[in-house]
């Protein structure tokens, strides 16, 4: 199985709110699968989850590393 691509999470992520928003416990995923939540509450669980990873892979480390320094003498 492949990991899933930021365009993969964002798409699931969509297709989650417009299940919440009209009331459809079931949503198809990027891959085409269904997939049918039990409730409203496992599908908010869900949406935290993939809006969580979606938020890790579009954070990026520093590129410039500024170091302070001083030397307090006599």
């Amino acid at each position: 199985m492949s990991a899933l691509t930021l365009a993969d999470l964002q798409s699931f992520r969509d297709a989650l709110v417009r299940g919440l928003a009209s009331g459809e416990r079931r949503v198809r995923d990027a891959s085409g699968e269904e997939v049918e939540y039990r409730s409203v509450g496992e599908m908010q669980r869900a949406l935290g989850v993939v809006e969580s990873r979606i938020a890790g892979m579009q954070t990026t480390a520093p590129n410039v590393i500024r170091f302070n320094t001083s030397k307090f003498g006599d």
